[in-house]
């Protein structure tokens, strides 16, 4: 009998898999393939257009002969040439490392609760909502707050400047740490439990350390778009033409590139206009720095 079923089998005509162009599946395929890409095109234009800009108009000054210059002087006066954009870069990376210090710590816990510990009780179904709703939150609000609370009380300073960015950063890194955190297999946990461990030692040698890449991804989505916040340091550090060298000086209005970039476009002075741009494209390129690393932070190993 089976040889009968394999001459039979084998008897069989062998269907043809191969694609017909003019078949109306084929078509459609194509058309929206091309309807995909053309899309894809012209969402690009102004992304592309937008860099070539800021290569062309802030690249002379960035790429030239006083780069140094540019990187490290203060900010000219207006009837000045020359001068830099340093206390501006240094205000940023100072005030976006004080709210990482804050954010980074408080929304992995937050996760821990919301993901690990009580993930479906009603305290962690509200705070996830909020933290949802705050994604959302228009970021001049966050400045007025800080501004309501700090700045009235003790003066503009990175200090405030940081508060506000953390503000702005915590529901990112909350959400992201927690769908990390989601991510661990059960199995996972259920085999450390079974080798005796506490849940202590799960959540720190099992759930964060595999969870990790994906907490550090989201990390770096608020790091990169707290750098480039300029609302609510209006309102809480304003601006200033000097270094942040030390611990006190904190306490003071500090620069930053976004209040940079806002003060010079508007002025009539074609030095301060050309630092402008180049404000941007450094601020840009920071930003691009801190999506990569969060999109190799957070690819799988294999």
């Amino acid at each position: 009998m089976s040889d009968v079923d394999l001459t039979g089998a084998a008897a069989r005509p062998i269907p043809q898999l191969g694609r017909r162009v003019f078949e109306v599946r084929a078509l459609k395929s194509g058309f929206l393939t091309l309807l995909t890409w053309l899309a894809a095109v012209l969402a690009s234009v102004p992304l592309f257009s937008v860099i070539y800009m800021l290569l062309v108009q802030g690249g002379t000054r960035l790429f030239g002969a006083d780069f140094l210059e540019v990187l490290t002087g203060l900010p000219p006066a207006g009837f000045e040439m020359g001068g830099g954009i340093g206390p501006a870069i240094v205000g940023t990376l100072v005030m976006v490392a004080i709210a990482s210090a804050i954010s980074i710590p408080l929304g992995i816990l937050a996760a821990i609760y919301l993901g690990v510990l009580e993930p479906k009780s009603r305290i962690a179904m509200i705070s996830r909502f909020l933290a949802k709703v705050l994604t959302g939150f228009p970021s001049i609000l966050a400045g007025v707050f800080v501004y309501a609370v700090l700045v009235i009380r003790y003066g503009y300073s990175a200090w405030a400047g940081g508060v506000a960015l953390a503000v702005l950063m915590l529901p990112t890194v909350v959400l992201a740490a927690e769908e990390a955190m989601a991510q661990v297999p059960q199995r996972m946990k259920d085999a450390a439990y079974g080798m005796g461990c506490t849940r202590t030692q799960v959540i720190w040698k099992v759930v964060l350390p595999t969870g990790l890449p994906g907490i550090l991804t989201g990390v770096m989505l608020a790091v990169a778009g707290a750098a480039g916040e300029s609302a609510p340091l209006l309102f809480t550090a304003l601006f200033s033409n000097y270094y942040v060298s030390q611990l006190a000086e904190l306490s003071d209005p500090t620069a930053s590139l976004s209040i940079l970039i806002y003060n010079f476009s508007g002025m009539p002075f074609p030095n301060q206009i050309e630092l402008a741009w180049t404000a941007s494209l450094v601020l840009v390129l920071i930003v691009l720095v801190f999506n990569i690393l969060a999109r190799l932070v957070g690819q799988p190993k294999v």
